[in-house]
Order: structure tokens, then sequence, then C-alpha cells
């Protein structure tokens, strides 16, 4: 079942950035953006395994640290192409408590 569990606070990640929670044993990246939105992401770029939580972001748009594939973290899918990241439904509650589920889907294309 995919049950939505508490994983941290949002004042653990601060605007524009983005860190990496562990989840019953699966690393998962929250982005928060300067707006406030939240969005989770597998932690490794599908290229070159680039550590996401350190990519730049701007607005919903995250750029791999690594190589500079730039991904639309709404859909998960690179801009120019190619590449998809696996994301997951993620949201904040009232009291600021992360809240994920973690759905089991297909890995990313490599």
């Amino acid at each position: 079942m995919n049950r939505e569990r508490s994983i941290g606070h949002l004042s653990q990640i601060p605007l524009g950035e983005g860190r990496n929670f562990d989840v019953d044993g699966t690393v998962v990246t929250v982005f928060r953006t300067r707006r406030g939105e939240i969005f989770a992401t597998q932690p490794a770029c599908p290229h070159k395994q680039g550590p996401l939580a350190d990519g730049l972001l701007g607005g919903t748009l995250l750029v791999c640290p690594l190589h500079d594939t730039t991904f639309d973290l709404r859909t998960g899918e690179s801009v120019a192409g190619g590449y998809r990241l696996r994301t997951y439904p993620v949201r904040a509650a009232a009291d600021g408590r992360i809240l994920l589920a973690l759905v089991r889907e297909p890995a990313a294309a490599e």
C-alpha cells in the first residue's frame, strides 16, 4: 500500500534547495522552491548519477550538477528529452511536516 508518511519538516530544506531523506531504505530527494512548492525525486541523475540535491534549482527546473541536464520537477522529464526522473507524490501538512507516498514504479531509463 502507498500510504503517506511524514519524513521530515520543511525547516530542514532551505528555500531553493534540496535534501535527501531515507524513507524505509529508499533515498528520496525533496526540493523546496523559492515559492515554497515541494517536489520529490530519485536522488541521482539517470545519466551520470550526479547528486541532484546539489543541483541548481530555478523555479521548478533543476539542473544536474554534473552535466547541466535540466529537469522539470513537475513531470520528472528532462527539458531536452531523453531522460526522466522518478518522482514521488509529496505535500506539506499545515504544521510543516513533509508527507510523502513512496509509490513503487519502474526505475528511470539509464
